[in-house]
C-alpha cells in the first residue's frame, strides 16, 4: 500500500520495503501490507504527532520522537508538518531542507534552541513554539519575510533579537509566558501588527511606539512589572495592563476624572485575594485555577465585594445524587443569597471527559432559602486539549461545582395532558391523560440502562434480565388524579410471544432506592411483543426483572448497590532513591495497570491490594503500623491518619515521608500501611454499611512497607537519605511560618519540569541554575533536591523567606504547591500558639523567650 505525502505525485518507486515498517521513497511514505499493519500504521502516527494519548487523568501524552530520518528532507513539496507533543530538544536538521514549508508547529516540545538556518525556511507563514523550553531566538528569524503567526508563549525567553522587527507581513505575535524584561525598539517596525501578546512576563519598560501600530486591535500588558507606561500605551484603547504595578506615567499624568473614565473591562484576581469588587459598569473576573465570573452592566446598583474560596473536595461541602460523579473543585461565592439585577455568568473548568451519552455534566448549586441543591442549566466548551469549562448563570450566589450525572428529561406537564420520551431509550415513554395534574407540574426522567454483562457479573446468573433502571420525579407532592401510563422495553432476549409470565417482575424503590419491592401483582401489566405497560398514580424507581430468582427484590437490592459503588484497589509504593517516601493512591480497578505503569520509573512497592469497594464521596483513612509512623505532621492527618475523600474522577492521590519508631541500625523494619473506612456520606443505602461489625469493621486492606536498615556513622541518630547527604534543613521560625526538611522533601518532589522557573523566581541565578542542571544531567530529582536547598541554606535565617517560597509557587502558577506550603505553616503556627498557652506564656513575650521557656518546661 502507498500513501502519497505530495499530491503532485512527483515520481515513483518500485523499491519493495526491506521489513515491515513504513519507509520513505522518493515523495512517497511506502507500507508493507501485513496482518495487523493498520494497527501498527496506527501506532506509528501516534508516536509521531503525538497529543492524542491521555494519561488516567485526561491529560495529554508526548509522543517518543526525539529526532527524524534525514530522508524527510526529500519531501521536497511538503507544505504543512505538524510536530506538536512530542519529546525533541533540538530541531532536525533535516527540516531546513523543506524549502517549501509554509506551517511547522513544534509546541510542548524540548527546544531550547533554534538553528540559525530556520531563516531559509522563507515561505513559512505560520509557526508554533509554544510551550517549549527557548531561552534566545538567533538572528534568523527575522528572514522569515512571510511569516503571519509566531507562537512563542510559555517558554523561556529572556530577551529578543533586533532582527524580530523585520517580520513585516506578522499578523499576530504572542509571546506570553516568557522571561522578558524588556522589549527592542524594532517591535515598533511591524507594521501589519494586529494583535500582540506580552502579558504574564516581567516587563519593566514597553516602547511608546507600540501605541502608533496602524492596524493593532490587542495590545496585552497583564501581569507584568511595568512601574512607568508611556502616557501613549495608556491612552491606547487596545491596551490591557490589569495585573501592573503601574506608578507615575512618563509622560504628564492624567487626571484623577480621567483614570477613572478608562473602561477596565477586565479584572484578574491574584491567588493571594480573597475578595473582588464588582461596579454597576460591570466586568469580567479572572479567578485562580481558570473560574471566570462575568457581571453584565447593571447587575448590582452599586459596588459591591465579592469574597470567593476554591475548596478541594470533601463531604462538607459536596452533595452528590444517586450515580453522580464530581468533576471539579467547588467554588464558594459570598455573600450567599445575594441577588443580583441580571444574570451572573459563571465557568468552572473541570476534567475532560469521554462523551457519554448516557451522562450530562451540569453545575450544582445549593440553595440557602430553601436548603436543598439544584442544578442550573449548563452549556460546556473545550478550554484546552486536556480541559473543559462548563458555563451557566445565576442570581444568587452560593457554592457551585460541577457533577456529571445521568441525561435528565424534563417536561412541563398541563392538565390538558402531555407524552414524555426518554432520549437515552426512546422505547421508554410516560403518557399522562387529559385531567391528571389540576395544574402545570414539571415531570422529570431518568434512565439508567444495565447491560447483561455487569448483570451476570453482579448476579452469577445468566439467565436474567433487566430492562433500564426508570427514575420519574415531579415538583408536585400530590399524587396525579388520573392514573399515569408507562412503557418500558421487555428485557433483552424477552418477547411477548416467548416470555413466562410468572418469570416477569416489575420492582418498585422507594424515593432513597433503599428497599426494592415487588407490584407485580399490584398493578396491570400489558404485554405487548416487546414492550411492557403499567399504570401508577406516584412517581419514584421502576424496573422490569426476568428471572427464576424468588428473591428477586433482595437482588435488585444487591444490583442497585454494586451500581453505585466502584471497585478500587489501594497502591503504596516507595520511591526507590529514597524508600522512606511513600506514595499511597486509590485507583479505580481499571486504571490500576497504567498508573503503576507511568510510576514504575520513580517507584517499587508491593502489589496493588485485593479489590474494595468505594461509594463517590466515601472518605477512608491509611495509617502506618507496626513500627512505622508519620515523619511529620500534616494537615490532611488526623490521629496519625491520613485522611482521604473518594472521587472517583480526582487523583486520590497523597505522599507522604515515614519513620520507624524501631531501632534501625541492626536491621530492616518491616511494618504495614493499612487503610480504613471513614464516615458513610448521607443519603446511602442502608446495605453499604451493614458489613461494618466487629473490631475490625471499618478495615479494608492492608500493604507492606520495608524500611531499610540505615548506616549511621557512630551510632548518631541523624535521618540519612538514600537519594542526598544534604544535613537537616529547617526554615523560617515558628511565628511567621515554619518548613521542616520533611517538608522541602515534600514541596520538592512535586515541581518537576517547573524547576527551573521557580528556581528563577526564588532568585537563583541562572548560571548557578545551569551548573547544577550540568552536574546532575540525568537525574531529574536531583537537580531540584539541590535547586530547593540551595536556594533553602541561603535563606533560611531570613524571617519572610516561607513567604518567598509562596510567592515564588505562586509566579510560577504553581498555586497547588503553594496552597500546600500555606496550610502547613497555617497548622504550624496553631501548634506553636497551643504550646504558648499551654505553658502559660504572656503574649508580651518574645520568641525567644517564648523557646527557652518551652524548652525549660
Amino acid at each position: 500500500m502507498e500513501h502519497l505525502l505530495d499530491p503532485q505525485r512527483e515520481g515513483t518507486s518500485t523499491e519493495e520495503p526491506a521489513s515491515p515498517m513504513p519507509h520513505i521513497a522518493g515523495n512517497r511514505l511506502i507500507l508493507d501490507v501485513y496482518l495487523d499493519g493498520c494497527e501498527r500504521f496506527l501506532q506509528v502516527t501516534e508516536k509521531l504527532t503525538g497529543g492524542h494519548l491521555r494519561d488516567d487523568y485526561g491529560r495529554p501524552q508526548n509522543g517518543l520522537l526525539t529526532t527524524l530520518p534525514s530522508d524527510i528532507a526529500r519531501l521536497s513539496s511538503l507544505r504543512h508538518l505538524d510536530l506538536s507533543f512530542n519529546s525533541f530538544s533540538e530541531l532536525p536538521s533535516c527540516i531546513s531542507g523543506l524549502s517549501l514549508l509554509t506551517t511547522l508547529h513544534l509546541g510542548y516540545n524540548q527546544l531550547r534552541s533554534l538553528p540559525d538556518d530556520i531563516g531559509d525556511l522563507k515561505f513559512l507563514t505560520d509557526v508554533s513554539l509554544m510551550s517549549n523550553q527557548l531561552t534566545e531566538l538567533p538572528a534568523g528569524i527575522g528572514q522569515l519575510k512571510n511569516l503571519e503567526k509566531l507562537d512563542l508563549s510559555e517558554n523561556r525567553l529572556a530577551c529578543l533579537p533586533e532582527e524580530v522587527g523585520s517580520l513585516q507581513q506578522c499578523i499576530d505575535l504572542d509571546l506570553s509566558g516568557n522571561n522578558l524584561v524588556t522589549l527592542p525598539e524594532t517591535l515598533c517596525n511591524m507594521m501589519s501588527l494586529q494583535e500582540l501578546s506580552l502579558h504574564n512576563n516581567a516587563l519593566v519598560v514597553v516602547p511608546a511606539g507600540l501605541a502608533r501600530l496602524p492596524l493593532l486591535s490587542r495590545l496585552d500588558l497583564r501581569n507584568n512589572r511595568l512601574h512607568a507606561v508611556p502616557i501613549e500605551i495608556i491612552q491606547c484603547s487596545c491596551a490591557y495592563l490589569q495585573g501592573n504595578p503601574i506608578g507615575e506615567p512618563e509622560s504628564p499624568p492624567l487626571s484623577e476624572d480621567e483614570i477613572q473614565s478608562l473602561d477596565i473591562k477586565e479584572l484578574y484576581v491574584k491567588p493571594e485575594e480573597k475578595s473582588f469588587c464588582v461596579t454597576p459598569d460591570g466586568c469580567w473576573i479572572f479567578l485562580p485555577h481558570g473560574f471566570h465570573l462575568c457581571f453584565p452592566p447593571g447587575a448590582v446598583s452599586c459596588t459591591t465585594r465579592i469574597h470567593f474560596q476554591i475548596l478541594l473536595p470533601d463531604q462538607q461541602h459536596v452533595r452528590l445524587g444517586h450515580h453522580d460523579v464530581l468533576l471539579s473543585s467547588t467554588l464558594e461565592l459570598q455573600p450567599h443569597g445575594i441577588q443580583f439585577h441580571q444574570d451572573v455568568e459563571i465557568s468552572i473548568p473541570f476534567a475532560s471527559l469521554k462523551p457519554v451519552p448516557k451522562r450530562e455534566v451540569v453545575i450544582r448549586t445549593f440553595r440557602d432559602h430553601s436548603g436543598t441543591w439544584m442544578d442550573l442549566s449548563t452549556t460546556t466548551k473545550e478550554k484546552s486539549l486536556h480541559e473543559m469549562q462548563a458555563c451557566c448563570k445565576t442570581t444568587h450566589f452560593s457554592w457551585f461545582l460541577v457533577v456529571s450525572r445521568l441525561v435528565e428529561d424534563c417536561r412541563q406537564v398541563p392538565k390538558e395532558g402531555e407524552l414524555l420520551f426518554s432520549s437515552v431509550d426512546q422505547n421508554i415513554r410516560v403518557e399522562f391523560p387529559p385531567g391528571a395534574t389540576a395544574e402545570t407540574r414539571t415531570v422529570r426522567m431518568q434512565v439508567l440502562p444495565v447491560s447483561q454483562r455487569m448483570l451476570e457479573k453482579i448476579t452469577g446468573d445468566s439467565e436474567s434480565s433487566t430492562s433500564p433502571l426508570l427514575c420519574l420525579s415531579q415538583s408536585s407532592a400530590a399524587n396525579f388524579l388520573s392514573p399515569v401510563k408507562i412503557q418500558l422495553p421487555l428485557p433483552p432476549g424477552v418477547t411477548g410471544d416467548t416470555l413466562d409470565r410468572s418469570h416477569l417482575f416489575l420492582l418498585h424503590g422507594d424515593p432513597r432506592a433503599q428497599t426494592w419491592t415487588d407490584i407485580t401483582n399490584q398493578v396491570v401489566l400489558q404485554i405487548t411483543h416487546i414492550y411492557a405497560h403499567f399504570q401508577v398514580d406516584h412517581f419514584s424507581w421502576y424496573w422490569l426483572w426476568y428471572t427464576t430468582k424468588s428473591y428477586v427484590g433482595e437482588l435488585a437490592k444487591n444490583v442497585y448497590k454494586r451500581l453505585r459503588m466502584y471497585q478500587v484497589n489501594f497502591v503504596a509504593l516507595q520511591r526507590k532513591r529514597d524508600p522512606e517516601q511513600v506514595l499511597l493512591q486509590c485507583v479505580p480497578k481499571h486504571k490500576v495497570e497504567s498508573t503503576v505503569k507511568r510510576l514504575q520509573d520513580r517507584y517499587k512497592g508491593p502489589e496493588p491490594s485485593d479489590l474494595v469497594e468505594l461509594v463517590e464521596g466515601e472518605q477512608f483513612f491509611a495509617t502506618f503500623e507496626q513500627g512505622l509512623k508519620l515523619y511529620s505532621d500534616r494537615p490532611d492527618c488526623m490521629d496519625g491518619r491520613i485522611c482521604f475523600v473518594f472521587y472517583s474522577r480526582m487523583k486520590n492521590i497523597k505522599e507522604v515521608y515515614v519513620t520507624s519508631s524501631t531501632d534501625r541500625l541492626e536491621k530492616d523494619v518491616k511494618g504495614q500501611v493499612s487503610f480504613y473506612r471513614g464516615s458513610v456520606p448521607e443519603g446511602l443505602p442502608e446495605e453499604v454499611t451493614k458489613h461494618r461489625k466487629g473490631s475490625r469493621s471499618d478495615w479494608m486492606a492492608t500493604l507492606p512497607i520495608k524500611l531499610p536498615r540505615t548506616k549511621y556513622p557512630n551510632g548518631e541518630n541523624d535521618r540519612q537519605r538514600s537519594n542526598h547527604s544534604l544535613p537537616p534543613l529547617n526554615i523560617g521560625n515558628p511565628e511567621m511560618g515554619y518548613l521542616t526538611e520533611t517538608n522541602l522533601l515534600s514541596i520538592a518532589s512535586q515541581i518537576g519540569s517547573d524547576w527551573m522557573n521557580i528556581g528563577l523566581k526564588l532568585g537563583l541565578p541562572y548560571n548557578e541554575l545551569e551548573r547544577i542542571r550540568f552536574d546532575n544531567s540525568k537525574d531529574l530529582n536531583q537537580i531540584i533536591l539541590d535547586m530547593i536547598f540551595l536556594w533553602a541554606r541561603n535563606n533560611a535565617v531570613q524571617p519572610d523567606c516561607v513567604q518567598k517560597l509562596v510567592q515564588a509557587m505562586r509566579d510560577s502558577k504553581r498555586n497547588d504547591i503553594a496552597d500546600e506550603i500555606e496550610d502547613v505553616i497555617t497548622l504550624g503556627k496553631e501548634k506553636y500558639t497551643q504550646s504558648i498557652r499551654r505553658v502559660g506564656l504572656d503574649q508580651g513575650n518574645s520568641s525567644e523567650d517564648s523557646a527557652i521557656a518551652m524548652s525549660q518546661s
